[in-house]
């Protein structure tokens, strides 16, 4: 059975390699926790990954354009944003820090917003940067009910007092903030309000106040009256109950089971801890009702990828053009491509990942990977220890001794229901 130490590293980061999972097991359980989730000193790996310089959104250069160039705008800003998308997986791949880049991804699908709608790189790039520079939950809800590409993405600059638009209000109480059951129609129509009156500009770095288009009367939410803008709004979904239990439980989801409930007694203690979401998990993978999930929780894809990148010792900053870029569409056919979520509610999760198209993909994208090393020779056990896997199960065991190459049991280790599932 996978030890506790594993478990901690597997959920709290990407693909713990030996080397880590030794260095933990000195430490012993506590001290290790402690360390991911409160890293001292500078992310030497993460170094090593430089912030990308996308340039100006091509948009911004051509007010007017012809259909040749607006043709070639959208060619470039699909290179900038597989640029932007290989940047982030090689942070992921190379930082010290994992639980500092497996939160940004965390927040990426609770947030959820998709280039495909926005389009700017830049907007997701700036989105990106809210994430890894909030304090707190509290700070990052602020940033992003202002955010230009969330606001861009759910429609906020068509918020206006003469034509209101509630998506982004919508949204804030049932999927970012509260939770379903939390609010009444007559909320959202006031939120909506609130927030109504941002325009979003790409050259600027906010979205653009317009007064002409904001509603600056009172508003009754939540059973509170009073002149609410986006601050304040904010600040009232803050003091809610309920908001810090949802993010407990949506913590829960991700990082310790998608198909377990989160205990009542885990919530509320998860709930003390906020908003700062590193205590929070300190709360949630120091409870014993986390060490009982191990076996329930499905890898999502990027979480699967980098893992692998690690254990292979691969980094995408390495990889040719074209292989990355093959790399990244056959993420998109695997149904989780960096930057794309399919709708605001984010990705699914569990058995939507273990699906017979998807194992077909995983598997071709696993091979892609096992190319561009030299696996071997290699027998079970040493695929497991490569992988830190514990043990194989008698059916893929016999998978692995009888496959004809060194390649395929790599390949196969990659997409065993052992590696996948932690």
């Amino acid at each position: 059975m996978t030890d506790d130490i594993v478990l901690l590293l597997r959920r709290a980061g990407f693909g713990p390699t030996v080397a880590e999972i030794g260095a933990a097991r000195r430490l012993g359980y506590a001290s290790t926790l402690s360390g991911v989730l409160a890293p001292t000193g500078p992310d030497v790996g993460a170094t090593s990954a430089p912030t990308p310089d996308l340039g100006p959104d091509p948009v911004t250069l051509l007010p007017t354009a012809t259909e040749a160039q607006r043709a070639e705008v959208a060619r470039r800003r699909t290179e900038q944003t597989i640029s932007l998308a290989r940047w982030w997986l090689d942070r992921m791949t190379v930082a010290d820090h994992q639980a500092v880049e497996k939160l940004l991804f965390f927040w990426h699908g609770h947030w959820a917003t998709s280039v495909a709608k926005v389009r700017s790189p830049q907007l997701m790039f700036g989105q990106l940067r809210a994430f890894r520079e909030a304090r707190d939950f509290a700070d990052l809800a602020h940033r992003m009910v202002l955010d230009r590409a969330l606001v861009y993405w759910l429609d906020g600059q068509h918020n206006k007092k003469s034509a209101p638009n509630e998506n982004l209000a919508r949204e804030l109480f049932e999927l970012f903030m509260l939770g379903v059951g939390q609010y009444t129609e007559r909320d959202i129509k006031e939120a909506g309000r609130a927030l109504a009156g941002w325009r979003v500009i790409l050259d600027r770095e906010m979205p653009v106040s317009e007064p002409q288009h904001r509603d600056t009367g009172r508003k009754t939410i939540l059973g509170v009256t009073e002149n609410f803008d986006a601050r304040s709004l904010v600040d009232l979904l803050l003091r809610q109950p309920a908001c810090s239990r949802f993010i407990a439980s949506r913590l829960w989801f991700r990082y310790a089971s998608s198909n377990r409930p989160i205990p009542e007694r885990t919530r509320e203690a998860m709930a003390a801890a906020f908003p700062a979401p590193m205590a929070m998990l300190k709360v949630l993978f120091a409870d014993e009702a986390f060490q009982q999930t191990r076996g329930t929780l499905v890898q999502q894809p990027v979480e699967w990828l980098v893992g692998a990148m690690r254990h292979l010792g691969l980094r995408p900053a390495a990889m040719s053009d074209k292989v990355f870029t093959q790399l990244y569409w056959a993420m998109e056919a695997l149904g989780q491509r960096p930057l794309a979520p399919p709708s605001v509610g984010g990705w699914p999760a569990g058995t939507a990942w273990l699906t017979s198209a998807a194992a077909q993909t995983r598997l071709t994208i696993a091979g892609m990977l096992v190319d561009m090393v030299r696996p071997g020779p290699l027998t079970p056990e040493a695929v497991a220890h490569l992988l830190c896997v514990d043990r194989w199960t008698d059916r893929t065991y016999a998978v692995l001794r009888d496959a004809r190459s060194d390649r395929l049991k790599l390949t196969f280790g990659l997409v065993s229901p052992e590696y996948l599932v932690t």
